[in-house]
């Protein structure tokens, strides 16, 4: 055993010696990616701090439907959480549909939970219409609209124009939205497809197809995520496209925190960039063949063994190169995945609301699962085409599994947070969403288990299960290999082409192109997956998503809300509102009745009265009356109440729109029951 221990020993300039130095140097290359990718995950995740949910408008100065005797000089509106604001995020209109703001509104005193805009001065008596829009904390536009009066209220006509604000563009609206789902799919190619060469087909960084993968997926979000940072500014401001190329608001998103997650994610491309070229780079590579060891005497045995045990130490030597790239390069794609993913999820909706330090970590898992079953089916798309062997589908099969059932739990969590109760789940977009989504998920299973059928039949087969080995394509030497004669050269190109498809038809055995066809399947229902995705992350979640948003819906204790009333104006209307807090207490059930007169626009003097099931007057501790216009996203315009006796108040409401109104009452019949019946009528 001497002399198998005398050739390890590397001396200065010797081949061994080389090797070593430049496997010292690709251990420090790696080593510093990951270094900067840490760094920049720490930036993100540090940023990601606790918060309540969308932002809410908890007051205004003039108060909401108020009477001042002197026109203010601004007007502040008060906000759940920090918000942040733009140029026009709030918006004063005279009767007549006039701004009268002075424009640019500002946090009050600092603080960014408010915003004030201040008022020209020598304002006319009359009804004033406030417009507001900010974008709250998880990035999410939030909006609405109240009104006051000087002197008295009046007539007002606020032009639909006016109050546009409040949405989005529509063709802004649907690039921004393709934009995140594109982003979504490239970040799944990108992450899943360098995940199944790490762990499942190391020799696939050799293949052009793969390469193109791994490329597009880069390139893919790279575009769309400066797409997004120069569409955000217009989305949240309700402008055209035209505004995309303003570099004003490209710099105001910059300050939000999803422009902070936008610009992190570019950076973090870049250091993907250098982590796909050490991945081509190193595993792209055939490992080196072993030196042949010298030849023994025949007749010596032990001269044998020792060579073969030699011959053993060199081909793992040979191969430990390739070994430690690939632990290395894992090591990278492992924190620069996490850190790719804290893009979405720090400035989404699992970095405000309920249980932050959870929802965070578990996001991740849920983005990286899904990346390494989608990008990974990809993948297996290429491959299959290529010619990979059982052994791969299996190991991929084995990742697809353990994915699933990370999505399962993580996505399980997530609905419960999002939704908050089973009511929501089919009373809110958020909630009708998630169902579409478990039910394309559920198809993409169906087509997995069908699969899984197709990968035992390929086992049953060693013939079909062995890897197709590649057909080179003999390269012309010398002055023939770059022909001078057009129609000489296309005869060779066509005949490297021919020879290429050839070697991967060899591939598709019938086994084999059933399994891809079913994978094909499985990857067409995952791009609506992305779709439906996206779309959960621009709604509201359940939980926090308002009653009042529900008009039409099931009221109290399930009874069907009647259809909307016509109302005539200078008529009064009545609406009767059945309600449940289901509580045990004699108030906790019976009917509200809100009278409106004389039920047109402009003010109307309101009148709600709540009897118990028995018919008699009841009281509650405390009770909210509010209008809502949904089709112009206006209000809730809350009415300031006051008592008239035993279930009896009087108040006055400002109706500046004809439509279809929601008005909602809030009833609290004790400390812990309450609830919101709502119903629809017209106005106009």
């Amino acid at each position: 055993m001497e002399k198998a221990a005398h050739p390890r020993t590397a001396r200065p300039g010797t081949a061994h010696a080389r090797t070593a130095h430049a496997r010292t140097a690709r251990r420090r290359r790696v080593a510093g990616l990951i270094g900067v990718l840490g760094a920049l995950l720490a930036l993100m995740l540090a940023g990601a701090g606790p918060a309540s949910a969308h932002a809410t408008l908890d007051s205004t100065d003039p108060a909401q439907n108020s009477v001042v005797a002197t026109a203010p000089q601004a007007v502040t509106l008060t906000f759940s959480e920090t918000v942040s604001l733009s140029s026009d995020s709030v918006r004063v209109l005279d009767p007549a549909g006039k701004p009268v703001d002075t424009g640019n509104p500002a946090h009050a005193d600092g603080k960014g939970d408010t915003a004030r805009v201040g008022l020209n001065s020598g304002l006319a008596n009359g009804t004033y219409t406030v417009a507001w829009r900010a974008v709250s904390e998880d990035s999410h536009p939030v909006g609405g609209a109240f009104t006051f009066s000087i002197g008295a209220p009046s007539d007002t006509s606020v032009s639909t124009t006016a109050l546009q604000g409040a949405e989005a563009d529509g063709l802004v609206a649907a690039l921004y939205g393709t934009g995140r789902t594109v982003a979504y799919a490239a970040f799944a190619l990108l992450a899943g497809v360098a995940a199944f060469v790490l762990v499942c087909w190391p020799a696939g960084a050799t293949r052009r197809p793969v390469q193109r993968l791994l490329m597009t997926g880069w390139t893919a979000l790279l575009a769309s995520t400066v797409a997004v940072l120069m569409l955000r500014g217009p989305y949240e401001r309700g402008t055209g496209v035209g505004q995309a190329l303003d570099l004003s608001l490209v710099r105001t998103t910059l300050d939000e925190r999803i422009g902070t997650a936008l610009a992190a994610r570019l950076l973090l491309l870049a250091a993907a960039g250098i982590f796909l070229s050490l991945l081509v780079g190193q595993l792209g590579q055939p490992p080196k063949p072993a030196a042949p060891a010298a030849a023994a005497p025949a007749e010596d045995e032990d001269a044998d063994a020792e060579a073969a045990e030699l011959r053993a130490l060199e081909q793992r030597a040979a191969e430990r190169p390739q070994r430690e790239a690939r632990l290395g390069l894992g090591v990278a794609w492992l924190v620069l995945a996490v850190a790719l993913s804290a893009t979405w999820v720090g400035a989404d909706h699992a970095s405000v609301g309920i249980q932050v330090w959870l929802a965070l970590p578990l996001g991740i898992l849920h983005l990286i699962a899904m990346a390494l079953w989608l990008g990974g089916l990809a993948s297996l798309l290429v491959a299959l085409r290529e010619g990979v062997g059982a052994e791969v589908v299996d190991r991929f099969s084995e990742i697809a599994f353990g994915s699933v059932a990370v999505l399962a739990a993580t996505g399980i969590y997530q609905s419960w947070r999002g939704l908050g109760s089973w009511g929501a789940l089919t009373g809110t977009e958020y909630g009708k969403l998630l169902l579409v989504k478990s039910g394309c998920v559920v198809v993409m299973l169906g087509v997995a288990w069908i699969s899984r059928g197709w990968l035992a039949r390929l086992r049953s087969a060693p013939a079909e299960a062995a890897e197709v080995e590649r057909a080179e394509v003999p390269e012309p030497v010398g002055a023939a290999a770059r022909s001078e004669d057009p129609v000489r050269q296309a005869q060779l190109d066509r005949q490297r082409a021919a020879t290429a498809s050839a070697g991967r038809e060899r591939g598709l055995t019938p086994t084999r192109a059933g399994l891809r066809r079913s994978v094909l399947v499985e990857a067409l229902v995952a791009v609506a997956v992305l779709v439906v995705t996206t779309m959960l992350t621009n709604s509201p979640p359940g939980r926090v998503a308002g009653e009042i948003k529900a008009a039409g819906t099931t009221a109290g204790a399930g009874s069907t809300a009647p259809a909307a009333p016509q109302t005539q104006p200078g008529r009064t209307v009545e609406l009767k509102l059945p309600y449940d807090t289901k509580g045990r207490t004699p108030n906790a059930k019976g009917t509200a009745t809100v009278t409106l007169d004389p039920a047109g626009t402009g003010p109307n003097e309101v009148k709600l009265a709540l009897d118990g099931t028995d018919g008699k007057p009841v009281d509650v501790p405390e009770v909210q009356l509010a209008f809502t216009l949904p089709d112009r996203d206006l209000g809730p315009l809350p009415v300031a109440l006051t008592p008239a006796g035993t279930g009896r108040w009087s108040g006055t409401a400002q109706l500046p729109l004809a439509g279809t109104w929601v008005v909602s009452v809030q009833i609290r019949s004790s400390d812990i029951d309450q609830t919101t019946p709502t119903q629809q009528f017209k106005i106009g």
